[in-house]
């Protein structure tokens, strides 16, 4: 039964918001004075709190599995509509809380160190403690989605968590190309993700008028609808809610701000790739599943984006030569899997990728960060180095020979790519395999183009740890790199070990994570473990790091030397590097014609009507009140001759009426 209860610690469910924004407050009001270290460590307690939290209710769940509804505020009461905020601790919820917090803090407690050194590459040491302020938010945005038990305040959540990436991936501003490039990076993920709000209300409006509630607990055991229009609706609801996840979770056509969110601090990157705001979509669908499940078209269009997605981008990853962009390519890649899962109906597959994933590819990215600052470290303190020239710490070709210089960070960044790579018994093996199993089963030219995924991510995995970590260092940056310390290594440490036993949480048989997530979901897809698509999937990840070998390890990588791929690929290596076009075709078809009609309208519409309207009232206004402002002339015999006139004319109405 769901309702409201004190019971065990279902009561402190509010702090899992409250807490990070505490941590929020109080570096609002005295971050700055308190110093660097007291300010990181303020918020990543507050993070490590809501963990806390989030464990206690894990354990209350175990205790008594049902769902439990807790109020907290009233909100809205219109007509037939009332949503209060409320929330909703169920073993779903529970799972991302556990997700976005653990990792979270891990990313906190990372970028304490991190930033110390970015704020002051940037000039800028004033900015450290703002960071740690946006950061915080970001987790109590998630933690507001996650939590919600309407669609109306996960709605909330899903604006915050858009908000927070914007301010964090434009964070440098005025950094980046032209001295836009990152505030244009920003604009970019906000008005995209803003085409995947729209479906997000027109599916919330529509859920509304077919069920006539926005609540989760209400919605979860509706009937499908009878007649023509309510399939109509169904249908559309399942659409509309695709295209939410689309933008949110950066998938086909809208996954092109994602790849441009590279230009904030690596632990935004981190947080945004792996714990909070791209995980978002996943999550819609498998909350989602009653309605999903009575739509007609919804889940399979679901499972095709997301399986177009995981190979599309998977091939762009393979041509990239910023190490954070490869890892950019590959979240899209793998989110594609994740949601092919949950459109196939594979619910806990999918949750169980979108949990690992979010241990390997926080490690990936945070180890990426250690890298460029050991790089950064070198061209600093390179006295022959021309420091006002442009160099590209990000760019794998100016690496190589690291695996001597930086021993934790190279261990550890294997460990995470051999994870992602799918080869066992890192978590990723586990995870991955479930989903292509389960494809496998269901449709076998999607099981065919995830095989063919999963063989580009060993190859552009390979590829990257070739060119990074061994052969020869190829600039002097990369000569002069060093390890970092170790506020920033211990997370990347134990975020590895949870790559490496992350699998244990849905083993084959024992299925831990689906027989905690069948409390929330019913008819779950039991997982079955499949030799011999394990077989397959552990052959294709060893011939894509065999073929990554083959062309960048076998012998070392020269400056100045082209991409062995392209030679071999000539044309189609090319449109991996240009990323299929895919930003110059939307600035042709979009972009351009936005901005040639604008330059059209600017004048005759613009300067000319709009501003002619104003300017017109304000010169009216002006002419009004010179009118007026005789009157005020400062002599008492005019203002009493005024005040005669209007006694009489006031008495003349009152004796003809």
């Amino acid at each position: 039964m769901e309702n409201a209860t004190t019971t065990l610690y279902f009561h402190l469910v509010p702090l899992v918001v409250f807490l990070p924004l505490a941590g929020l407050v109080i570096n609002l009001l005295i971050g700055k004075k308190l110093g660097e270290v007291v300010s990181g460590t303020i918020a990543s307690l507050a993070s490590g709190a809501a963990f806390v939290v989030a464990c206690l209710l894990m354990l209350s769940l175990r205790s008594n599995p049902e769902a439990v509804v807790v109020p907290f505020a009233e909100w809205i009461r219109v007509g037939g509509l009332a949503v209060d905020w409320a929330f909703r601790v169920d073993t779903l919820s529970v799972t991302m809380m556990l997700v976005v917090s653990g990792v979270g803090t891990l990313i906190h407690i990372y970028a304490i160190g991190y930033m110390h050194e970015d704020v002051r590459l940037n000039e800028d040491p004033g900015r450290f403690t703002r960071f740690f302020i946006y950061l915080n938010l970001f987790i109590a945005m998630m933690m507001i989605l996650v939590s919600a038990e309407s669609y109306l305040m996960t709605f909330v959540g899903w604006e915050g968590v858009g908000l927070c990436s914007y301010l964090l991936i434009g964070f440098w501003f005025e950094k980046g190309k032209e001295g836009t490039g990152n505030a244009i990076a920003a604009k970019k993920a906000f008005i995209t993700n803003r085409v995947g709000d729209f479906g997000f209300l027109v599916a919330m409006f529509m859920i509304f008028l077919q069920f006539g509630t926005l609540s989760f607990s209400e919605l979860a055991h509706v009937s499908a609808p009878v007649g023509a229009l309510g399939t109509v609706v169904v249908a559309g609801i399942g659409l509309f809610l695709l295209l939410a996840v689309t933008g949110k979770s950066a998938q086909l056509p809208l996954f092109v701000w994602l790849p441009d969110a590279m230009a904030g601090p690596t632990p935004v990157s981190a947080l945004i790739h792996a714990a909070t705001m791209v995980t978002a979509g996943v999550y819609l669908v498998a909350r989602s599943a009653p309605l999903f499940e009575l739509s007609p078209v919804g889940p399979q269009a679901v499972a095709w984006v997301g399986t177009l997605t995981a190979l599309f981008a998977a091939t762009i990853a393979v041509g990239q030569y910023d190490i954070k962009k490869v890892l950019a390519y590959s979240t899209i890649s793998q989110l594609g899997f994740m949601v092919a899962a949950v459109g196939m109906g594979a619910y806990v597959a999918g949750m169980f990728h979108l949990v690992t994933h979010a241990f390997f590819k926080a490690l990936l990215f945070l180890s990426a960060g250690s890298v460029i600052q050991g790089v950064e470290h070198g061209h600093h303190h390179d006295p022959h180095a021309d420091h006002y020239a442009e160099f590209d710490p990000q760019d794998m070709r100016n690496m190589g020979g690291l695996a001597g210089k930086m021993k934790v960070t190279t261990a550890v960044y294997i460990i995470g790519a051999l994870a992602l790579a799918g080869v066992a018994p890192l978590a990723g093996f586990f995870s991955k395999d479930e989903i292509v199993a389960f494809a496998f089963g269901k449709n076998p030219v999607m099981f065919t183009m995830l095989l063919l995924a999963a063989f580009f991510t060993a190859f552009y995995m390979a590829r990257q740890v070739w060119m990074v970590f061994f052969g020869k260092a190829r600039t002097t940056a990369a000569q002069g790199a060093r390890e970092n310390p170790l506020v920033m290594t211990i997370p990347l440490m134990v975020l590895a070990v949870l790559s490496l036993v992350g699998g244990a949480l849905n083993l084959p048989h024992v299925e831990t994570l689906g027989k905690w997530l069948e409390h929330t979901m019913e008819g779950l897809h039991p997982a079955e473990f499949n030799w011999l698509v394990a077989g397959i999937s552990l052959a294709v990840a060893f011939t894509g790091i065999a073929a990554g070998w083959f062309f960048y390890g076998r012998r070392s990588w020269q400056p100045g030397q082209s991409d062995p791929m392209k030679k071999l690929l000539g044309p189609l290596f090319t449109a991996f590097e240009r990323k299929w076009w895919v930003d110059e075709i939307y600035n042709a078809l979009l972009l351009q014609p936005y901005k040639d009609l604008s330059a059209i309208l600017a004048e005759p519409v613009d300067q000319k009507l709009i501003d002619g309207c104003a300017n017109g009232l304000g010169r009216m206004t002006g002419w009004f009140s010179r009118g007026i402002g005789v009157l005020q002339n400062g002599l008492v015999r005019s203002y009493a001759l005024v005040i005669l006139a209007g006694v009489a004319a006031i008495l003349g109405y009152l004796i003809l009426r």
